[in-house]
């Protein structure tokens, strides 16, 4: 089995590949091809991998080249982890929208636009490469915005999913609280991606007794405090929002903290210097702790599982995936990508049925579709007024005086990746 991780020179990468390592039962991979543009940086983190490989007695083969069609050559699946323009453009994604008042990030708002706009084209190029490499090949993506990245690929025709580690990360959180393993947690997970709900928490599958409100009444403080929300406001809604919500419930509050801090793409960048300087000792062969703190917790765990379900149909029975809507979610679009539970198997990813949605989350969740509908728009076809209709549309921006002069600032700020501008 050959796997090849498309943006292979990530510090994220030793986490995958220590996964592919523990869970080699799983997922049996006899080779695995790291490729990125970046040489120097993807040579320094094939050899921690291989080291990785090593310790823990895996007998597959590592191998690195900044060559894309020659990594994807015969590839089962391929795995997109890429950053256009790096953290760079990530910090411009995160300060410029400040400007006007706006939440600065990189997943939603002006900052997921520009990132959008620049991912999309890449991407769906990959994407050509590959299925002119093996049409067969699965494609899963990790790449933000997911949404609008995997919806991409999905109306481009390709055998794709996308994948975010936000639904596992609270399935371990939830475990833990309770005391018990996580396998025998299931969620209730609703919305698109990084703009979902927990409306359930449930022991030992889809029909299993719902434990939420208990959870929430023994543990609503902790969980609070980790979503960075007022307990009251758990309460009131009766659900576990993803702390990606922060951003649309507390949206003025998180603009006056990015205001008076650096960005979190500054303490990244510095966060990937350090791990960088780790990556290089000969003698590193696990994956250090300070990665840990860079994000993307259980990614690997996510990865394996559902490429274990796509390649073998093993792995868990239902996994959280963005797949198409399909008549699941009945306020949005078919071709809209939802973040929902799923029964993943060779042939894809079914959605299971999911109850009714209160308004109070389908409402925002039909608006940011439509922004997202329209980021696609402008990401396959350019132009100034699609950028400004997208911005326009978001529920974080929403003004038309700011909408215009985001529109400004995007295109001053991402010219080199725009051939329309």
């Amino acid at each position: 089995m050959k796997l090849t991780v498309v943006g292979g020179g990530s510090t994220y990468t030793p986490e995958l590949v220590d996964g592919f390592a523990r869970l080699r039962d799983t997922l049996p991979i006899t080779e695995l091809v790291l490729t990125d543009p970046a040489k120097d940086r993807l040579e320094l983190i094939g050899a921690l991998s291989r080291r990785i490989f090593a310790r823990q007695g895996h007998p597959g083969t590592i191998t690195t080249t900044a060559d894309l069609d020659a990594a994807v050559d015969g590839a089962d699946a391929v795995l997109l982890q890429l950053r256009v323009g790096g953290q760079a453009a990530r910090q411009q994604d995160e300060t410029w929208p400040l400007e006007c008042g706006c939440v600065g990030q990189e997943t939603t708002g002006a900052g997921g636009l520009a990132k959008a706009l620049r991912t999309v084209p890449v991407v769906l190029d990959i994407a050509d490469r590959v299925r002119r490499a093996n049409p067969d090949a699965w494609i899963i993506d990790f790449t933000n915005p997911v949404g609008i990245v995997t919806r991409a690929l999905l109306q481009a025709g390709h055998k794709a999913l996308g994948l975010c580690n936000v639904a596992i990360g609270l399935q371990r959180k939830f475990a833990a609280l309770l005391g018990t393993d996580p396998a025998g947690i299931h969620l209730d997970h609703v919305g698109l991606n990084h703009l979902t709900w927990e409306t359930a928490v449930r022991l030992g599958g889809p029909a299993g007794e719902d434990v939420l409100p208990g959870l929430l009444s023994t543990h609503g403080d902790t969980i609070a405090a980790d979503l960075r929300l007022p307990r009251p406001l758990l309460d009131r809604l009766g659900v576990i929002p993803s702390y990606y919500l922060r951003y649309f419930y507390a949206h003025d509050e998180v603009v006056r903290e990015q205001r008076t801090k650096p960005s979190r793409a500054a303490e990244v960048a510095d966060m990937e210097r350090r791990l960088l300087a780790l990556y290089a000792d000969p003698t590193l062969a696990e994956k250090p702790a300070l990665l840990s703190q860079r994000g993307g917790a259980y990614y690997s765990e996510a990865a394996v599982d559902l490429a274990a379900a796509l390649l073998r149909g093993a792995g868990s029975p239902h996994q959280v995936v963005n797949t198409l809507n399909n008549g699941t979610l009945p306020f949005l679009p078919d071709d809209a990508v939802i973040e929902v539970p799923a029964a993943v198997g060779p042939e894809g990813a079914v959605p299971l049925p999911v109850p009714s949605v209160d308004p109070l989350f389908a409402g925002l969740m039909a608006g940011v579709t439509a922004y997202e509908d329209l980021a696609l728009e402008a990401a396959l076809h350019g132009t100034r007024n699609r950028v400004f209709r997208a911005l326009l549309a978001h529920p974080l921006i929403g003004q038309y005086e700011y909408a215009d002069r985001l529109t400004d600032e995007f295109v001053a700020h991402n010219r080199e990746h725009l051939t329309w501008a």
